[in-house]
């Protein structure tokens, strides 16, 4: 099934308001938030600003302009901590400087990361379908963050590749800074989770540049991300989350996240042995199995696809490839 562009974007819009309900009908503690960039429609290449999602999906507390103080990235958000945490909590509770959600473009809900960091086969059924051993230790790796596109992007085909792939992943960002994290400490250096596609051209990927993987995984729009980041006090357990992608409308990946051979705080404690990790860093922590390039025959994304990834409690992200 391939949908028309003006069925897609009402589609699209449906499916956002009702995720994202849901979500927020599901947060029992009520102390979670939705925290989403946006940019207002008819800005042209205007300002970004950082909001919280009203519970109902229809709207946006705008936090610059409930507080001219707050910064308008949300990397600038992560690096003030706790206290600006706090204010986007008081912001969502005055619900004032709402802005409707028709009147906003998403963008991903980090755009200027200092690193993305990405977990190679991290789910055993995944290894399984490639005649792939376990991995003992965690296979790090890593895509530029140029790649970063909003949730409702576009994906862009490049022409230098033929074979450009699908993977959902449950991504999840750092909200504090740390070196050599113990792993008991791991998730209090986390400020939550979201969606991700880590795209993929395998030609580039499986057969040229000498078999590393940073070329083909980092072409422009190669890393569809949102479409917010949702606080960790916001999801009951990050790993017993179904995860799932389709493409036009067919189920391509269904899994859940408890699959994952290395969870959330041993990959914040392993990467920090070698690097420090900063307020804003992404981390994709594997896809499940159902790619296109272990099917029989092959399948590859196309002009006029549409992929949708959705993982429960966080939302769905939908890219239509051009």
């Amino acid at each position: 099934m391939r949908l028309p562009l003006r069925s897609f974007c009402i589609f699209r819009t449906l499916i956002h308001r009702r995720l994202t309900a849901d979500v927020q009908r599901r947060n029992l503690s009520g102390a979670g938030m939705r925290l989403v960039q946006f940019r207002r429609h008819g800005d042209g290449g205007g300002v970004v600003r950082v909001g919280v999602e009203r519970g109902d999906g229809l709207g946006v507390v705008d936090l610059k302009a409930f507080d001219p103080s707050m910064p308008s990235t949300m990397r600038e958000l992560l690096e003030l901590g706790e206290a600006g945490l706090e204010s986007a909590h008081r912001a969502l509770a005055s619900d004032q400087c709402l802005v409707d959600r028709a009147d906003i473009q998403l963008l991903p809900p980090v755009s200027a990361p200092e690193k993305v960091v990405c977990v190679g086969m991290n789910y055993k059924d995944h290894c399984l379908e490639q005649n792939a051993p376990i991995p003992k230790e965690p296979i790090i790796f890593s895509k530029f963050p140029s790649a970063i596109t909003g949730p409702y992007d576009d994906i862009v085909l490049p022409t230098e590749s033929q074979e450009v792939d699908w993977e959902v992943e449950l991504a999840f960002v750092i909200g504090r800074r740390g070196k050599h994290i113990k792993e008991e400490d791991a998730l209090s250096h986390v400020a939550g989770f979201t969606v991700a596609n880590d795209v993929s051209a395998r030609d580039w990927q499986m057969k040229r540049n000498g078999r590393q993987w940073l070329l083909g995984k980092t072409f422009d729009s190669f890393c569809p991300l949102g479409p917010a980041l949702v606080t960790t006090d916001a999801v009951r357990d990050p790993h017993n989350l179904n995860i799932r992608c389709l493409v036009n409308g067919d189920a391509m990946q269904s899994s859940n996240t408890d699959q994952m051979i290395f969870k959330t705080a041993a990959l914040v404690a392993w990467v920090s042995k070698f690097v420090t990790l900063t307020p804003g860093d992404v981390f994709l922590t594997g896809t499940p199995p159902g790619v296109g390039v272990f099917k029989k025959p092959p399948v590859f994304l196309k002009k006029g696809d549409v992929v949708e990834c959705q993982i429960d409690q966080l939302g769905s992200i939908i890219n239509k490839v051009v």
